[in-house]
């Protein structure tokens, strides 16, 4: 059988050999036999193992695709999170400096997406399987907070209601503070007749609120999410950060980055989880391109005794970014794209001379491609913190200051 030798890991998480070859669960320099199909190898078998290979601590890793790095030590991860950031800076010709990895603790989870369908016997929820559209159950999961555990058999009862026989619903659940936060899609249309049932599984499940494709079933508490003193109730599926402390990491990241500002534009501000803590010492201009976010901002801002004025603008900044001279009038910018990043608006941004902005992302390959543009304008790029919310996943998270020389 032809053994393979693994030199690196890309940017799933899975091994490469030369070919390449992609080799799940492994890790550099372990040499391993399995079966070839097309690129990818499968039935992996460790032939020589890593000094950094540790036994994963979930009995679902085999089967379960939620993770894919629970084989490795937690130091190998650390480290190859902050050099996947490193390599994507020097591609584009940057310097780049760690100041921390900062990773979120087991079980610490407050929001993810569950699949469930219906089965001969009843119903099963819970991740798909690595490389696979089968659903694998997970009652002992270590990702999710114990409030999102209960998520799966709500879920499942879900699945039994609304889902047809051969297909599936995306039931992303959220762990609020006044309880489970469920919006459902993917399952039959939305009627009269279904609403009752799955108003008596939120009765029962003690559910906060439940959604079915967009539209609310019933709010039996309002979900509420704090940022800082504010306290805002999210619509139905709204993003929020992975985690409490990545959140708090990246909060204190963005606030020690904009230190002093008078003035601030938050863009891609979803809920206010960097705008609401900064109105707390400066005045902030909040854009999104979800109105329903924007109204969740004010609501909660409005609500807020003692904080600085917040505006929102509901605005797409892909099609129609702040231009140049809207933002010339900030002290300073935050700006947390989603994965894709946000080339237009930081072409804006490098032309305004900003004097401060402190860049959230989630793909350090988008966030390098900008990080050049700004320092090719004459900013300073500071640290990067790299924020690990998904344990145990190859999903990176970083946030840096960029300062104008």
């Amino acid at each position: 059988m032809t053994e393979y030798r693994i030199q690196r890991l890309g940017h799933q998480g899975d091994g490469v050999a030369p070919g390449p070859v992609f080799a799940p669960t492994t890790l550099p320099g372990e040499t391993v036999t399995g079966t070839l199909s097309g690129q990818r190898l499968g039935d992996v078998r460790i032939v020589t193992p890593s000094r950094d290979r540790v036994a994963a601590p979930c009995r679902h890793y085999k089967t379960c695709g939620g993770c894919q790095l629970q084989h490795a030590a937690d130091d190998f991860v650390r480290d190859w999170k902050a050099g996947v950031v490193a390599r994507a800076l020097t591609a584009q010709g940057l310097d780049c400096e760690i100041a921390e990895v900062v990773t979120s603790p087991p079980q610490s989870r407050r929001r993810a997406t569950l699949s469930a369908r219906r089965t001969k016997s009843g119903a099963i929820a819970g991740f798909h399987g690595r490389a696979s559209r089968t659903i694998v159950a997970i009652p002992d999961c270590l990702l999710l907070e114990p409030l999102l555990m209960q998520g799966l058999p709500v879920a499942e009862a879900l699945a039994r209601i609304g889902s047809s026989r051969k297909g599936e619903i995306s039931v992303a659940a959220m762990a609020s503070e006044s309880g489970l936060d469920i919006a459902v899609t993917g399952g039959k249309p939305f009627d009269a007749a279904l609403g009752v049932p799955l108003a008596e599984e939120a009765e029962r499940s003690d559910l906060a609120r439940l959604s079915w494709d967009g539209e609310i079933v019933v709010t039996r508490r309002p979900p509420i999410l704090s940022f800082g003193a504010a306290r805002v109730v999210p619509p139905p599926g709204a993003f929020l950060q992975a985690t409490r402390a990545g959140e708090a990491a990246l909060q204190g990241a963005v606030a020690g980055i904009t230190s002093g500002a008078r003035r601030v534009a938050d863009l891609f501000a979803g809920i206010g989880t960097f705008a609401l803590p900064l109105a707390e010492t400066s005045e902030v201009v909040a854009v999104e391109g979800d109105r329903a976010m924007m109204e969740a901002l004010d609501r909660g801002w409005r609500g807020t005794q003692g904080l600085k004025k917040i505006e929102t603008v509901t605005r797409d900044l892909f099609r129609n970014p702040l231009l140049a001279d809207e933002l010339r009038h900030f002290d300073a910018v935050v700006i947390d794209p989603p994965r894709a990043g946000a080339e237009a608006q930081v072409a804006e941004l490098a032309d305004a001379g900003v004097p401060v902005i402190a860049h959230v992302s989630c793909n350090p390959v988008t966030f390098a491609r900008d990080a050049a543009r700004l320092v090719a304008s004459g900013y300073r790029m500071g640290p990067v913190t790299v924020v690990d919310q998904f344990r145990w996943s190859a999903h990176v998270e970083l946030v840096a200051g960029f300062h104008l020389t």
